[in-house]
Parts: structure tokens; C-alpha cells; sequence
């Protein structure tokens, strides 16, 4: 069996193309890196290396066991962090969410969730998220899409519904509802992590302008002392950012988007080898989640 300190030598020199620089990206002396190549020249029964009197380099047998022996670390460090994530999925529940609502709805819920659940703050994309079941680096995962595979199923939680807060004395101001056809050419301050509404809104107001902000209390300061229009969903109201804002005469009024692309599904997906584990707090989201909360007309 290759011994793995080998095949990090072997890809190391592969990268820095020297004996000098290998050895000290790695930490240790020249003659210990020479002995390696050596030894993995021996294992293997091949000519790994074109030795000459002032340089060494890769055989094309010697790039592709580099190539090769790459591929294996990763495989292997990816080994390591499925069991030590498996692990600690035993004694814990990780939930990630590709979308910013459901984290408000689950900060909403922190004195109800079980002890054993955490929550990571950080938006993943909809392309990681099986991985990220797989690997047992999340337990549950909130997002806009329905999975259904061999291994990973989702259950439908509840529908967002996006919200648009417009200065009080615009005349759209007064209706009940809105359309997005009837926002075009306005200016938005809108969050940037929002996940999937970022191409709810670029798509449906294509000729809008969107003024976006990385930072939560950098957005909330702006709305607050300027009348740029801004999204909310039925959940925004147990956000406390909003929460504090809203005790503020902002002169907005919340109007909802009627278009169908403005109501969301959201679910949860997890493995199907998880599903007896995960059942009770699923049943438990499904009844939290708000059926209709109306945002405040100010």
C-alpha cells in the first residue's frame, strides 16, 4: 500500500517543479524529499522522474500518477469529512437554507426548536445541496426546489410571498395589490444574499435598477433615511431587523405582489435514511410556518 505522505510529495513537487521548493512547501528537508521519490518510484516498479545533473522533472508516467495521487487525497479527505459529519449527525441536527427567510423563521422558533439543532447562518446555493446531504454536512435543507431521488426527498413547509414597501404617496401605493409589470423603471435597495428571489425580481423587472446591499444594517439604515422601495416577504415581520424598523414612520406602505412568480414554495429536503429522525421537526415547521401574515400598512 502507497503510503499517503508519498503521494503529497508527488503532487507537491508537481506543483512547485523543484526539490527546493517541494521541500519547503512541505515543511522538511531536501534529501527527505529525494528519499520519497525514491521509495514511491519502488513501490510503484516505475520511472516516476527524469533525473539530470542539475534538474529533475515528471516522466509523462510521473504527471499522470500526480494527476492520479491528487484525485486519491481528495477522495480521501473527502472520506474523513463524511464520517466525522456522520458522526456528529448522530448527536445533532445541522439545517442549511438557500434563501434568507427561513432563517427568520427559524430564529423566530429558536425557544421551540430541539437542543440538539443548529443552524448555519451562511446561504448555500441550490447546486449544493445534495452534496451537502450526502456528506452529512446538513441534516435538513430549506430551498425553492423539490428533490426527489433515490436517496433524498423533500417535504413542502409553506409558500413566501414577496412583499414590495413603496413610498406612501405614490398612487400604487393605494392599491391592494401590485403586479411587477407595474414596478418597471424603479429603483429597489435590496439585500444581496436572497438566493432565488435575486432572480425572481432581475427577471420579472428586467428594467429595473437594484441597488445592492452585502450588509443587513447598512440596508436597514438606507431604507430607513430614504424612500428607495424595498422587498419584504409574509415573513419579514418576525425578522427584528424589521422588526426595529417598523416601529419607525419609514412612509411605506407594504403592498403584495400578486404575480405567481412572487409566491415561493419552499421545502425541506433530507435523506430518506433520515426521514423517521427528522419526521418530528418537520411536523413541527409545517405547523409554524405562517399561513397569511399580512405585512403592516403604515
Amino acid at each position: 500500500m502507497i503510503e499517503t505522505y508519498l503521494l503529497e510529495e508527488l503532487v507537491t513537487f508537481a506543483k512547485q517543479q523543484t526539490l527546493a521548493k517541494t521541500a519547503a512547501a512541505l515543511n522538511v528537508t531536501q534529501p527527505t524529499i529525494t528519499r520519497g521519490m525514491q521509495k514511491l518510484e519502488q513501490d510503484l516498479n516505475v520511472q516516476l522522474f527524469d533525473r539530470q545533473p542539475n534538474r529533475i522533472s515528471l516522466t509523462a508516467t510521473g504527471q499522470l500518477a500526480a494527476q492520479e495521487a491528487e484525485k486519491l487525497l481528495q477522495d480521501q479527505q473527502t472520506f474523513i469529512t463524511k464520517i466525522q459529519n456522520y458522526e456528529q449527525s448522530q448527536n445533532r441536527l445541522l439545517i442549511e437554507t438557500t434563501l434568507p427567510g427561513p432563517l427568520v423563521f427559524l430564529t423566530h422558533l429558536n425557544d421551540q426548536l430541539p437542543a440538539n439543532l443548529t443552524v448555519n447562518r451562511d446561504l448555500i446555493t441550490v447546486a449544493q445541496l445534495s452534496d451537502h446531504l450526502r456528506n452529512h454536512q446538513a441534516s435538513l435543507i430549506f430551498s425553492n426546489q423539490e428533490v426527489l431521488t433515490a436517496d433524498i426527498e423533500s417535504r413542502f413547509i409553506g409558500t413566501e410571498n414577496l412583499i414590495v414597501n413603496l413610498q406612501k404617496f405614490m398612487y400604487q401605493a393605494n392599491q391592494s395589490r401590485i403586479t411587477f409589470h407595474e414596478l418597471e423603471g424603479m429603483s429597489f435597495i435590496v439585500l444581496s444574499a436572497i438566493g432565488a428571489w435575486k432572480q425572481v425580481i432581475q427577471s420579472a423587472i428586467p428594467n429595473a435598477k437594484f441597488l445592492y446591499q452585502p450588509e443587513r444594517m447598512a440596508f436597514a439604515e438606507i431604507t430607513k433615511y430614504s424612500d428607495f422601495p424595498y422587498f419584504s416577504t409574509n415573513l419579514s415581520p418576525w425578522d427584528p431587523t424589521v422588526a426595529v424598523r417598523d416601529l419607525q414612520d419609514d412612509n411605506r406602505v407594504g403592498i403584495p405582489i400578486s404575480d405567481t412568480s412572487a409566491h415561493m414554495p419552499i421545502y425541506v429536503s433530507y435523506l430518506t435514511s433520515q426521514r423517521a429522525n427528522v419526521l418530528p421537526l418537520l411536523n413541527q415547521l409545517s405547523a409554524a410556518w405562517p399561513a397569511v401574515i399580512s405585512h403592516p400598512q403604515r
